[in-house]
């Protein structure tokens, strides 16, 4: 096949499947996850119910397909972050920062939900536990904890921004994480 048609075919493939994944999404939002159906998605994307069987199974992968998608745009945004330059120790916080604040914004959502699952997590934790490897290198965090455990601990910790009252409690939150993350006097 030519290269422009192939190049056409699949445009129109990453369109098909991004108006089901914005569909889904959207209609997780209004009706909340349990109640998505295959004929919902469907109808609301403007496709055929076969169509859509032809790019997944069943919701539930549509809706790991759509986190999956909105996973990568945070890792995205966390990796510009951290390529953008700057210290180790400025870096660090922006990404705890950031986490949080997905964290805190996104709390009792669909994608609170789904950020459970086991591969979503190992992405995140290894995500930050090189964040704070650099970190250590550059002496800006403390260097005695491996940084798989102390990634797990920022982790958790951030957590507790998911019930957070306001933006400022969870930048608080942000500090007092960094603050026993210095280096041992």
């Amino acid at each position: 096949m030519p290269k422009l048609w192939n190049e056409t075919i699949e445009a129109h493939r990453g369109a098909v499947q991004d108006a089901i994944l914005d569909t889904a999404a959207a209609l997780v939002a209004e009706h909340g996850m349990l109640s998505v159906t295959m004929s919902q998605i469907a109808q609301e994307a403007g496709i055929g119910r076969a169509t859509l069987y032809k790019y997944f199974p069943n919701v539930e992968s549509v809706l790991r397909a759509q986190h999956d998608r909105q996973l990568a745009g945070h890792l995205e945004h966390l990796a510009a972050v951290t390529h953008s330059g700057g210290d180790a120790g400025h870096q660090l916080e922006a990404v705890l920062h950031i986490h949080a604040m997905m964290t805190f914004e996104h709390h009792g959502s669909a994608i609170a939900s789904v950020m459970h699952l086991e591969g979503a997590r190992q992405t995140q934790l290894a995500f930050v536990s090189d964040v704070l490897r650099r970190a250590a290198e550059a002496g800006a965090i403390r260097d005695d904890m491996a940084p798989e455990e102390l990634a797990s601990y920022c982790v958790h910790a951030l957590a507790a921004a998911a019930e957070s009252p306001s933006k400022a409690a969870v930048s608080r939150l942000v500090q007092l994480t960094l603050e026993s993350l210095r280096p041992r006097a």
